[in-house]
C-alpha cells in the first residue's frame, strides 16, 4: 500500500514554495528525480501560477491549503527569509517533512523554535547549505576529523558574484531580510555554515559593510573567533566575477577548495593540499549537482534511510553567528555571539 506522502514510485511527495529564480531552479533539480517528486507548486504571485501549470505542475496560492493535502509529504521553502519561521512550524503541526533555504531563520531564537517544533511532530528538517555536499569538502572535513591537518588553527572563505539589479520592492533587497546586507545572505552564509562544520560554535564576530556599488551594503568583511580557539576571516562581496574559495589552514597541513562554477551550473572542484613532508599536490573533483545532493539527503533523512548530514546543533551555531554578524555590521562593534 502507497504510504501518505509517497508517489506510487515511493518518492516524497513534496511541494514547492516559492517560484523566482531559486525556486524554479530547484523543480528543475527536482525533475524526474528517484527520491523526490515536485507534486504541488505554491506562490503568492499569479505569473507563478502561469509558469507552474506551463510546466504541468499543480499549483496553489495557498500554503495552508497545501499542509492541507495528504498527498503531500514535505515542502521546500524558497521563500522571504523573514517568513522560515513561520511557514517551518505550520508544515510541521502538519506533519510534513522540511527543506528550508538558506537563513534557516533570522535569529537564534526563530532557529530553536522551529527546530522544537520539527523535532515534536517528528519530521525532518533540512536546510540549503548545498557546500557541504560538496566531494571537496566532505573530503576536508575527513581530514580534519582525521587529524590529518593537526590542530585547526584559521579558516578563509572569499566567496563572490555579479551584481543582479533587482527592482525596489524585490523582497531580497529589503533591509529586514537581508541583515548584514544582500551578499550575507546570498553567499557569506555559505562560508559561514562551511566554517561551522570545521570548528563548530562562534564565540564572537566582527563584521565591516559597505555601500559602494549599490544603494545596500553588497561588500562585508567578517573576522570570527571560535569557542575551539579557531578564527575565520570571510570575504563575501556582491560585484566581481564569480568565486568560491574556502581554505583551512592546521598546524600539520592546509588545504583549499575553488568551485569552477555556480552551484547551478557546476562544473567540478580543485583541491590543494600541503603538509610538511612536501610539496602542495592538486586533485581535481568532477562536476555533481551538489542542490540535487542536498535535496535527497533531505528526501533520505525523511524516509528514514540516513540521518541529515547537518546537525539540528550546527544549524543553530550558524544561525546564532548570522544573527550576531548583522548586528556587528550594524554597529561596527565586536558582538558576542549568543549562546
Amino acid at each position: 500500500m502507497k504510504k501518505a506522502g509517497y508517489s506510487d514510485s515511493g518518492q516524497l511527495n513534496v511541494a514547492v514554495v516559492g517560484l523566482g529564480w531559486w525556486g524554479k531552479q530547484i523543480v528543475a533539480e527536482l525533475k524526474n528525480n528517484p527520491k523526490l517528486r515536485v507534486a504541488k507548486t505554491v506562490d503568492t504571485v499569479p505569473a507563478a501560477g502561469e509558469w507552474a501549470r506551463s510546466q504541468g505542475l499543480e499549483f496553489t496560492n495557498d500554503y495552508n491549503a497545501a499542509l492541507a493535502d495528504p498527498n503531500i509529504g514535505g515542502v521546500v521553502l524558497c521563500t522571504p527569509h523573514t517568513l522560515h519561521v513561520q511557514q517551518i512550524v505550520a508544515a510541521a503541526k502538519a506533519k510534513k517533512n522540511v527543506f528550508c533555504e538558506k537563513p534557516l531563520t533570522m535569529n537564534r531564537r526563530e532557529a530553536l523554535t522551529a527546530i522544537g517544533a520539527c523535532k515534536e511532530n517528528g519530521v525532518a528538517l533540512a536546510v540549503g547549505h548545498e557546500h557541504r555536499f560538496k566531494p571537496a569538502l566532505q573530503d576536508v572535513l575527513r581530514m580534519v576529523k582525521s587529524g590529518e591537518l593537526g590542530t585547526i588553527q584559521m579558516m578563509e572563505g572569499a566567496l563572490t558574484f555579479m551584481l543582479r539589479p533587482l527592482p525596489a520592492d524585490n523582497w531580497r533587497v529589503q533591509k529586514a531580510e537581508s541583515p548584514g546586507g544582500p551578499s550575507m545572505v546570498a553567499l557569506g552564509i555559505h562560508a559561514l555554515d562551511m566554517c561551522v562544520a570545521v570548528a563548530g560554535a562562534a564565540e564572537s564576530v566582527l563584521a565591516s559593510a559597505s555601500s559602494l556599488i549599490s544603494p545596500l551594503p553588497e561588500t562585508l568583511g567578517i573576522l570570527i573567533k571560535f569557542k575551539s580557539g579557531a578564527n575565520a576571516v570571510i570575504s563575501s562581496i556582491l560585484g566581481p566575477p564569480f568565486i568560491i574559495r574556502f581554505t583551512v589552514f592546521g598546524n600539520k597541513g592546509w588545504v583549499e577548495i575553488h568551485d569552477k562554477a555556480h552551484p547551478q551550473a557546476p562544473e567540478g572542484w580543485v583541491m590543494k593540499k600541503a603538509t610538511h613532508d612536501g610539496p602542495a599536490k592538486t586533485i581535481e573533483y568532477p562536476a555533481v549537482s551538489i542542490v540535487r545532493a542536498n535535496l535527497e539527503a533531505f528526501a533520505d533523512a525523511a524516509a528514514g534511510r540516513a540521518p541529515y548530514p547537518v546537525s539540528h546543533e550546527e544549524m543553530v551555531a550558524n544561525i546564532s553567528a548570522f544573527e550576531a554578524i548583522g548586528k556587528s555590521a550594524e554597529s561596527g562593534s565586536v558582538v558576542k555571539v549568543e549562546g
